[in-house]
């Protein structure tokens, strides 16, 4: 449907939060982002609403000592909190590890991303001082059960790894951009901004993550490990290539 002097597409996946990217696939007549270019497993599509600040999804990736199950076996056994619906929803005991994490700042309950340049690594670190009052009783409860020490071992992932992850996921990319509106009471987009991505480098990939840009995100809860995600606030997705062509 064309609105004044741009054309907007009715939203093929209603209800799907990825309906932006579906339905300039189904447009495209691309499926399963296999686009139809030279070297398409090298390419990558990327749809972002341009009028949201939610969290992107680059991909999971649990920490490593990977034997040690880390996630189930020491956060949420060992620094979990009971889940809010516990005897609700969920087992009266059922207890939640939930943390989205950045470099900048620790968090409510004193975790943070530390970048470790001589080993090559991403860790996760713990400071007791760092807890909000309002969790000293979650605190006293860490204490008696492991110590309010930095964690130990600390869980991680390794450069080499996370570029292997991220050059699997986030290849060279197009990246498009659109404006959302609501026409008849549907959703409808209008494709108005395409970068060319080239390069991904896990030196910028490094430093998104100490500038708060990538951060991340743990959901466990006792029934089910979510999984361990890295998460990138929008619009930021460019800042992780050596290349960026703007062709709309």
């Amino acid at each position: 449907m064309k609105v004044g002097n741009s054309y907007h597409i009715k939203n093929a996946r209603p209800g799907n939060a990825g309906g932006v990217g579906n339905t300039l696939e189904d447009l495209l007549g691309i499926e399963e982002n296999n686009l139809p270019i030279p070297n398409a497993a090298e390419w990558e599509l990327k749809c972002q609403r341009g009028n949201t600040s939610s969290l992107t999804t680059l991909f999971h990736m649990e920490p490593s000592p990977r034997a040690l199950k880390f996630v189930p076996q020491i956060f949420l056994v060992k620094y979990g909190w009971l889940h809010q619906e516990a005897g609700l929803k969920y087992p009266d005991n059922e207890m939640s590890f939930r943390q989205t994490i950045g470099g900048n700042n620790r968090s409510d309950r004193g975790f943070k991303v530390v970048i470790d340049q001589t080993q090559k690594k991403v860790l996760i670190s713990f400071d007791a001082s760092a807890v909000a009052d309002r969790h000293d009783e979650w605190l006293k409860k860490v204490e008696k059960k492991i110590g309010l020490g930095e964690l130990d071992p600390q869980p991680y992932w390794g450069f080499d790894d996370l570029l292997h992850k991220a050059g699997t996921k986030l290849p060279n990319c197009f990246y498009v951009k659109a404006d959302v509106k609501r026409i008849d009471g549907e959703e409808h987009f209008h494709y108005n901004k395409i970068l060319m991505l080239k390069k991904l480098t896990i030196d910028k990939f490094v430093q998104a993550i100490e500038n708060n840009d990538i951060l991340v995100d743990f959901d466990a809860r006792t029934g089910h490990n979510h999984g361990t995600k890295f998460r990138l606030r929008q619009n930021k997705l460019p800042v992780l290539y050596e290349e960026a062509t703007e062709i709309v």
